[in-house]
Parts: structure tokens; C-alpha cells; sequence
């Protein structure tokens, strides 16, 4: 089995305490990476045609993925 890449594990290596913190104390936070990692999913099976999709809908979903990331690493600089 591959690796999914663009993991938040991956995107934010040294913020894990503090994206597990926040996840417990905000729940809005915790629905951004839910979403994430469920968008990060479905882009990586069409990466791999596992589900393939089209070029626009694979672009929409990298581009709600980089919104997704900035959410939480606003979040994440907000609760420095």
C-alpha cells in the first residue's frame, strides 16, 4: 500500500501536539481536519486511478485541499 502523501503529519511535522490539542478543544477546528484528510484522500485515489476523475474536479479538489490547509495553519499561528 502507498503512502498518501500531503498528510497533515507531513504538512505540519512539528505542530502534532498542537493540531491534537486543538482538535479536542475546537470543534471547528477538528470538522477543517476531517475535511482535509477526506479531500487528501479522494486526491490521492485519483492520483493512483483507483477513482479516476476528471482534471477540473482533481484541480477543485487540490485547491479546496490548500484552502483546507490554510484554515488550520491560521489556526494553528492563531494559537501560538
Amino acid at each position: 500500500m502507498s503512502n498518501t502523501p500531503h498528510t497533515l503529519g507531513d504538512e505540519f511535522p512539528d505542530e502534532m501536539d498542537k493540531i491534537h490539542a486543538l482538535k479536542i478543544s475546537d470543534a471547528r477546528f477538528a470538522q477543517a481536519l476531517s475535511e482535509y484528510d477526506e479531500v487528501n484522500d479522494a486526491i490521492h485515489l485519483a492520483e493512483t486511478n483507483v477513482q479516476p476523475t476528471t482534471q477540473e474536479h482533481e484541480t477543485e479538489l487540490r485547491k479546496r485541499r490548500l484552502a483546507l490547509k490554510d484554515r488550520i495553519a491560521e489556526a494553528l499561528a492563531q494559537n501560538t
